[in-house]
């Protein structure tokens, strides 16, 4: 693997231009020209055997600042001459390999840096197979980053690998979803896992790796190899997540020479072969022969299409969604709104259609389809994930008429093998990505616009480097995005940005800094952002982000300002990041506890209101609701009963069979009470063996009458026998009722009055 630092040259009214470099133009042209570059070889084990069965060819400079791959090939991109050094490392890589005798029947793996394809550059390398001892095994690595910015080019230099009979392996699997998405399109015979999901601790992230990459090379047969293998712990996950070959220090560092010393063995590279499709070939043609078509109008197309569409966004980041839109009035207002919401929820979506832009929406991956074209006539939408596939794919029957009622034979299918020939068809003609821009040829200046500082690739002025050294040395996060290129990727970071990503400056560099977001991520928030940006306006906010490969959650809280241009245009977009997890986590234990505090004091008070045994208001209670009852009374004019209910044999039943009996008996007692009046009626333990019963809204003419059926009820209710244990017992009751307002206007007096009543009916005269 190599890693890249990137570029940053924030052009704008207020920003000078600034290009990092670790040497001088003319130190990366000297060894251009001089050709000072060799391999050196990391041995590829089989896990189980340990046997060597390849090395990778790892680039080296001239000792020196430009001897380590990061400061080579950091220079070269800042000269504008990455195209001319990746031919010449892979070059020495070959040329290496056979010098140290490396040929069958191990294999060489040797890298292809994305950001040449713009230049046919695996031609010369091409040229070298050709001349190659018989039977030299190569497998050349890649990454998702070629695909997502030149998916045509990279799709054809694919090919051509594998024509001369060379492997392919994807690498860094893991260290973004994107890799993950882009699979199924390349079908790399190896899969080489980020070094961090065999080195960090395992989370959810590393499971949906793991399904994903285990899916794949179950389907396919495809190998799973494990880098940065440092120990026994290492060497146990690797084995854990599925991986049948090693790479790292565990094994061997890298050399010059192969180690005479290890046993080697062949690598049995699987024959994964290729979704790639005839340029002439759409994806219509590439259903299978006896596919049932079906007629439909462009009405039902249309809803199948957002249905596929809705489903895409669940899949997440590792979704890939081509479509096709036959010219470019179909793409409607309507459709851009949906389309900017897949680009923000998906990992690449793809456009076509006649006319069509590069980027129709912003993120969104254009093609112009020539009127020849056999998918010009075509209706088509791809969705394709680790472990969902579904395409429609419709052919124009060339109908007049109305738009919407023009018919299509089609085709909805789920088929793997289809749906991903298809997503090749279209991916394989979308345009290429406009690369960053690199400074001028040694010893030419970068013009100076208005506002801004010129700066020369052999030195800078003090603002220059005063502005980089402050923006490396702050602790906070900054980011700087490009909002005039498409997808407004990121141009610059500092130090502190990579440690909260938890990824380096080459891995976020021409990445949409969505990356950050997670399923998780509050919709609104990223919703409101996202206006402020369209709008050139400021933002505030705080939001939950992820880290790494293992996107560990944080909260970021970050300031986006606008960057404009001397006509006012925002040209660049600022984001300045604070980690302030260990803040919004306190916060949020102050509100749990302040909600805790509160059900607490609510649990509290209702005990405070509550009879404990038969879990009725109290006297307490019920007076406070009879209050209000009485209230609404005076102001309606209705009228409320009071009555008031003692238990005749309850003491009886005390002294023969115990207090938890009786306890019980009052329980079963209030339980009859409840299921025999209406929702809005009040019922009260008062104490002892007595309850109040309160009926709120009566009709003043009747209140007495209808109080005294509800009192008859209640009183048949707790007659009727009651089983406790092994005794049959049986109580009665006597009420006594008073009625507002003829026995009182306020709870004091009609509670007096219901109890003589009860009373007097318990003790009639001369009882």
């Amino acid at each position: 693997m190599r890693s890249a630092a990137g570029q940053f040259r924030p052009a704008g009214a207020d920003l000078p231009l600034v290009t990092s470099t670790h040497a001088p133009v003319a130190t990366i042209d000297a060894v251009l020209a001089a050709g000072s570059v060799h391999s050196v070889y990391q041995p590829i084990v089989e896990l189980d055997s340990g046997r060597v069965v390849a090395y990778e060819a790892l680039a080296r400079g001239p000792q020196g600042p430009l001897h380590t791959p990061d400061a080579l090939f950091a220079a070269a991109r800042s000269a504008g001459r990455l195209a001319e050094l990746d031919a010449l490392c892979r070059s020495a890589a070959l040329r290496g390999a056979v010098a140290a005798e490396l040929g069958p029947p191990l294999t060489v793996f040797v890298n292809v840096e994305p950001q040449v394809l713009e230049s046919a550059p695996l031609e010369e390398l091409l040229a070298i197979a050709t001349t190659a001892p018989a039977g030299l095994r190569v497998v050349v690595e890649i990454t998702e980053r070629a695909l997502a910015t030149r998916p045509a080019d990279l799709l054809r230099a694919v090919e051509r690998v594998r024509e001369v009979g060379w492997g392919i392996a994807l690498d860094d699997v893991g260290a973004e979803s994107m890799s993950l998405a882009f699979m199924p399109l390349l079908r790399p015979d190896v899969v080489k896992l980020d070094l961090r999901l065999v080195q960090q601790r395992p989370g959810p992230a590393v499971a949906e790796i793991m399904n994903a990459v285990n899916g794949y090379a179950e389907r396919t047969g495809a190998l799973i190899l494990a880098e940065g293998i440092e120990d026994e712990a290492h060497l146990a996950m690797a084995h854990a997540l599925g991986a049948s070959l090693g790479q790292g220090w565990y094994f061997g560092r890298p050399a010059a020479t192969a180690d005479p010393g290890r046993a080697v063995g062949q690598l049995g590279l699987p024959s994964c072969g290729s979704s790639a499709v005839d340029p002439e070939e759409s994806p219509f043609s590439c259903l299978p022969p006896g596919t049932q078509l079906r007629t439909a109008p462009k009405a039902l197309l249309i809803e199948l299409s957002k249905h596929l569409e809705r489903q895409a966004m669940r899949l997440g980041e590792t979704c890939v969604v081509a479509a096709t839109f036959q010219e470019a009035r179909h793409f409607t207002p309507a459709t851009s709104l949906r389309y900017r919401d897949l680009v923000a929820r998906t990992g690449f979506v793809a456009a076509l259609g006649e006319d069509l832009p590069i980027e129709p929406v912003p993120g969104v991956r254009g093609a112009h389809l020539a009127a020849d074209d056999p998918v010009r006539g075509e209706w088509d939408v791809v969705v394709l994930s680790p472990h969902f596939s579904a395409a429609l794919l419709a052919r124009d029957l060339g109908d007049g008429g109305p738009d919407r009622q023009r018919r299509y034979e089609y085709a909805l299918t789920y088929d793997r093998l289809t749906v991903e020939r298809a997503a090749v068809a279209l991916v394989a003609r979308v345009a290429a990505q406009q690369a960053p821009d690199v400074p001028a040829a040694e010893g030419a200046e970068t013009p100076a616009g208005p506002g801004t500082v010129a700066v020369r690739p052999d030195g800078g002025t003090v603002e220059e480097v005063l502005l980089h050294r402050a923006l490396a040395a702050t602790t906070s996060g900054v980011a700087i995005a490009d909002m005039t290129a498409p997808d407004q990727p990121l141009i610059y970071v500092n130090a502190a940005f990579e440690q909260l990503a938890g990824l380096s400056a080459a891995q976020v560099l021409g990445r949409n800094c969505r990356f950050l977001q997670g399923s998780d991520t509050d919709p609104g928030t990223v919703d409101r952002m996202r206006l402020a940006i369209r709008e050139g306006a400021e933002f505030r906010t705080t939001l939950l982000n992820h880290r790494g490969p293992q996107r560990e959650p944080w909260w970021n809280e970050i300031h986006l300002a606008p960057v404009r241009d001397s006509a006012g245009a925002v040209v660049q977009y600022i984001g300045v990041q604070t980690d302030v997890t260990a803040r919004v986590t306190v916060e949020r234990e102050l509100l749990q506890e302040r909600d805790r505090t509160r059900r607490n004091l609510a649990q509290i008070e209702e005990l405070a209101y509550t009879d404990p045994l038969t879990a009725l208001p109290n006297r307490r209670r019920f007076e406070e609701r009879m209050e209000s009852a009485l209230w609404q009374a005076r102001l309606d004019g209705t009228a409320v009963a009071l009555l008031f209910l003692d238990l005749d044999g309850f003491k009886a039943v005390n002294d023969a069979l115990g207090h938890g009996a009786g306890d019980e008996l009052l329980q079963v007692v209030a339980d009859r009470l409840r299921h025999r009046l209406r929702r809005g009626d009040l019922l009260a333990r008062l104490g002892g063996d007595e309850f109040l019963v309160g009926l709120s809204g009566l009709d003043p003419a009747t209140a007495a009458q209808e109080a005294a059926r509800v009192a008859a009820q209640l009183q048949a209710a707790v007659t009727a026998p009651v089983q406790l244990g092994s005794s049959t017992v049986q109580v009665q009751a006597s009420v006594g009722i008073s009625v507002h307002p003829d026995d009182g206007a306020e709870f004091g007096p009609l509670l007096h009055r219901a109890d003589a009543r009860m009373y007097a009916a318990k003790h009639p005269a001369g009882v």
